[in-house]
């Protein structure tokens, strides 16, 4: 790790586990560490690529302000995992993809595809219409969010079965507060940039514009945040249900136990360095003394089940995952399908499917291809003063959205 000073062009310094720092993302770090709500430092992850207006895998601490854009606009995206009974010797094949139908039915998956009728869980339609007075609240949001719980989005959110290095099957899903999140996020960006304006503020960038906390709209948007977050953890729980009854139906003898369900886009009051401070984590994880976490790789490496050290440097925080080296057009642009088909090899998973819309229109999108990402060991071996690695998970089936 490197501490990284540019005379009196910061506020605070920049404090880095990543040993390859994109121009970008580094000229993120170097906004938010003039910010002049931003605490101590400024904390980037192994993990770190650039980001909407912070580094993904970044984490900073904030004086009594909160920053939308530092939380993203999947608010409460994170990861769950289980452990399964079952030995990695005792599934084959054709039962790995008889599950991933299986799970297929029960859980839509790709941008825009959710459930046709309401998923609705006890007390959670009465808890979404105490927003109805929310300027972000609409028929067309309140409706998506019933009929989201449940599905999986788009981009790089994944269903995946995994083999473990302590020989037992795994199942992991990577999914957040779908539409609900970004609404949420959006508008409060929105606001903070309004409000910011109009207060003059000393911001180095209009992307990071900040709520004070005692404020009427700092108050609403952590409690809006907190809903979404709330959100995502029952979207993880249903799909991680349904994946369970879906292994369960082909292995019966199946039972499930270490179930870890976890956040990497968020904020919270946190005490750090002797002040109570608002900790957001963008793509990064919090790795609290014996906080057991989950750091994915791609859709073809291994993923790791890990436990927290509490390292104060880095505001007991860790990565999310492997973090991307080519963005989604310069995957599908660059690589090709034989390639990315060899990197994949024995893993059962849908083939590459082709771009819709946009510039890549009618190529194929290998945007989240293992080319795509870092290494993940790599990313762990960056961070062994951050977590310890406990189970190292390798992928035998994935559902991609």
């Amino acid at each position: 790790m490197e501490w990284i000073k540019d005379g009196d062009n910061f506020n605070v310094p920049v404090k880095s586990w990543c040993k390859d720092i994109e121009d970008g993302a580094m000229a993120q770090a170097a906004d938010l560490a003039k910010h002049p709500v931003v605490f101590r430092h400024v904390a980037l992850m192994p993990d770190c690529h650039q980001g909407y207006g912070m580094p993904i895998g970044g984490v900073i601490a904030c004086r009594n302000a909160v920053i939308p854009n530092a939380v993203g606009v999947d608010i409460g995206c994170g990861m769950g995992a289980a452990r399964t009974s079952i030995d990695i010797s005792d599934t084959t094949r054709d039962q790995l993809r008889e599950v991933v139908k299986k799970v297929k039915e029960a859980v839509p998956c790709g941008e825009g595809r959710a459930h046709k009728k309401a998923q609705i869980p006890d007390g959670f339609e009465e808890r979404i219409d105490t927003y109805s007075d929310r300027k972000w609240f609409s028929k067309h949001v309140r409706d998506l969010a019933c009929r989201n719980l449940g599905t999986l989005g788009g981009g790089n959110h994944f269903i995946e079965i995994q083999a473990g290095d302590d020989n037992h099957v795994w199942l992991m899903i990577h999914s957040g507060s779908r539409h609900l999140g970004n609404v949420i996020a959006r508008f409060y960006n929105g606001r903070a940039v309004e409000l910011n304006h109009k207060w003059h503020s000393d911001i180095p960038n209009k992307d990071l514009a900040f709520l004070p906390v005692n404020t009427q709209e700092g108050q609403d948007y952590i409690k809006d945040m907190n809903f979404a977050l709330d959100y995502a953890r029952e979207n993880r729980r249903i799909i991680m249900e349904r994946f369970m009854a879906a292994f369960q139906s082909v292995h019966d003898t199946a039972e499930f136990g270490n179930q870890v369900n976890i956040h990497h886009n968020y904020a919270a009051l946190e005490s750090h360095f002797g002040k109570d401070v608002w900790v957001h984590r963008k793509g990064a994880t919090s790795a609290k003394l014996n906080e057991i976490g989950i750091n994915p790789g791609s859709m073809g490496t291994s993923s790791y089940i890990v436990k927290g050290l509490g390292n104060i440097e880095s505001f007991m925080s860790c990565s999310h995952g492997a973090g991307r080296v080519m963005g989604r057009m310069q995957a599908t642009r660059t690589l090709t399908p034989e390639e990315c088909d060899k990197a994949m090899e024995g893993i059962v998973f849908d083939r590459w499917s082709k771009v819709k819309r946009g510039k890549t229109k009618g190529m194929y999108d290998l945007s989240e291809a293992p080319q795509a990402y870092k290494n993940i060991d790599a990313v762990i071996e960056a961070e062994q003063d951050l977590i310890e690695p406990i189970v190292k998970l390798k992928p035998l089936g994935v559902v991609k959205g």
